[in-house]
């Protein structure tokens, strides 16, 4: 039988499952039927059987199994920023230079045009859902602006990968006569994700006031998605010519997502422990986060924790990303007044060092952390096997309250916050020659309470190097930054050079430091895009591959 022919069945266990949504509020389905009778035509005929199909499709974000994160911290594996030791998701293929058509790890291609076309369907099929009452229509029309802003996601993250992708927007059937579809180009495909946020901008409520609601899309999040996918058009490589237009077009967007969040009560953390952004849950930084779900074993703290602790250090920051972080004077570590010590090189550093970065010596769990050659939580310690192979672990999103042995993580993980905002707004203003504007709202990130960082005084080039810099610092280990040197078109000095890591040798009360690397890099042009597979381009001949890969 042709796969076309297929009903696809969904049981009401499947929909339970999916339909576990960005926050951790509880859902309810209607009984209605035996638990397996529900079929394809039923999810059209009943709104809430319809819901649970829309909440499904929350898994085009970010979402965790038990081994990790799709699109989530695994990525911090593939920049400078980190080492993925485990290669759990082949992130060495990218780090190494090996990514092809016949080697694509992240094939992004596939499940986000497979949640398309599911878009797709609803689109096809919402306008005939019955919706007698009120609250029914209302239900209904939120839903569409949901699927608005998850087929936008979907898109913009296809843009970032590969440059221009086909646009589909209808549902393929049987009276098609062919399903060869040509690339539109990165700008139509803007355009594209623009429209649809708009729609569910016009759609969605700003927040909601309902608790059992809350996680869901709102309009300040498809403002936020708006102002990224501008802000990556405006950067250099999908702008090579620095149209300015594209960059009064992303300033115009982030200020009214700026300003619409602060509307509704957003804020910087203003909390004294700068780790809480992480996990406390919507806490008035976050715009949009997605809950990992408690699973029964697994996930980001169990991955990243030290071994002593249970943990199997997979993610790790790398020597380049400890280095970033600057002295809490405000002073690089290379500049010869800023009282860096390199035989104590954690003292005195920007307080987001100690809530991001475990290092030999701070505390986790209340027990100091021993990375040191013989130290619990080194190669010679127990669990050895699982120990760092940087000398580092990362901090931030680790919840020290839960026995990584037998508890889930149970966080959510942040698509949108505050601080991405205004760190996007700096960015797009020093670009605009709005100095003073971009210092502004840097040094807001750096006045909280948590940080209390000198204020960034410099102007011209060096003002966008700060600017680069605090971004890399504020957003590490949330998937920025692979994404931000290729847009800044830098990925091929960062991503170049081999990355490091640190032996820590314990003599007597003291410790030294010998800095070692610990995987080769390679990075060429090509891969500022992905590879589209081989077995894509075979599905849909009309396809021509990307710059760089053999066709």
């Amino acid at each position: 039988m042709s796969k076309y022919l297929i009903m696809k069945r969904y049981t009401i266990y499947a929909l339970i499952l999916l339909a576990l949504f960005a926050s951790s509020c509880e859902k309810k389905f209607l009984d209605k039927k035996p638990l397996d009778s529900y079929s394809d035509a039923d999810v059209w005929k009943e709104l809430n059987l319809t819901e649970a199909f829309v909440n499904s499709r929350y898994t085009i974000l970010p979402s965790q199994t038990d081994l990790g994160i799709k699109k989530g911290y695994f990525m911090s594996g593939t920049s400078d920023e980190g080492l993925s030791k485990l290669d759990y998701a082949g992130e060495s293929i990218i780090t190494k230079g090996l990514l092809s058509p016949d080697n694509v790890v992240y094939d992004f291609w596939t499940p986000s045009y497979a949640e398309i076309r599911n878009c797709n369907l609803f689109f096809s099929k919402i306008a005939d859902v019955p919706a007698a009452s009120a609250d029914a229509q209302a239900q209904k029309r939120r839903m569409q602006g949901e699927i608005y802003f998850l087929r936008a996601f979907a898109y913009a993250d296809l843009l970032r990968h590969y440059g221009g992708v086909p646009l589909i927007s209808k549902l393929y059937d049987l009276t098609d006569t062919s399903f060869e579809v040509k690339r539109n180009t990165y700008e139509e495909g803007v355009q594209f994700v623009l429209n649809d946020i708009d729609s569910a901008i016009s759609i969605l409520p700003e927040k909601y006031e309902n608790s059992a609601e809350v996680g869901r899309a709102t309009s300040i999040a498809a403002m936020a998605l708006k102002s990224r996918i501008l802000l990556y058009a405006a950067s250099e490589l999908n702008n090579p010519g620095h149209d300015a237009a594209r960059w009064q077009a992303a300033e115009t967007a982030t200020l009214a997502a700026i300003t619409a969040a602060e509307k509704n009560g957003a804020q910087l953390f203003d909390g004294a422990d700068y780790k809480k952004i992480f996990l406390q849950k919507h806490n008035p930084e976050v715009l949009f986060d997605f809950n990992f779900g408690k699973l029964g074993y697994g996930g980001i703290d169990v991955v990243c924790t030290p071994n002593s602790y249970g943990g199997w250090s997979v993610y790790t920051p790398s020597q380049d990303m400890v280095d970033s972080f600057l002295m809490k004077n405000g002073k690089r570590i290379s500049d010869p007044a800023s009282g860096y010590d390199p035989a104590n090189p954690y003292a005195n550093r920007d307080p987001r060092f100690y809530a991001d970065i475990l290092y030999n010596g701070a505390t986790f769990k209340g027990t100091p952390v021993e990375i040191f050659e013989g130290g619990k939580d080194s190669q010679q310690g127990p669990q050895g096997w699982n120990a760092t192979n940087t000398g580092y672990h990362w901090r931030k999103y680790m919840d020290e309250s839960i026995d990584v042995n037998k508890d889930a993580s149970n966080q959510n993980w942040i698509i949108f916050r505050l601080a991405e905002l205004y760190l996007n707004y700096a960015e797009i203003e020093a670009a605009l020659h709005k100095e003073e504007a971009a210092r502004t709202y840097i040094n807001k990130i750096r006045s909280r309470p948590s940080v209390l960082m000198p204020d960034i005084s410099s102007t011209g080039a060096q003002l966008e190097k700060d600017i680069r810099l605090e971004r890399q610092v504020e957003l590490c280990f949330e998937s920025h930054r692979m994404y931000d040197v290729r847009r800044w078109k830098i990925a091929d000095i960062t991503e170049n050079k081999p990355l490091k890591g640190v032996i820590v040798t314990k003599n007597g009360n003291t410790f030294s430091y010998n800095y070692v690397v610990r995987q080769e890099r390679n990075f060429k042009p090509a891969l500022y895009h992905w590879p589209i597979s081989r077995d894509e381009m075979s599905k849909n001949r009309a396809l021509v591959q990307n710059a760089g890969y053999n066709q």
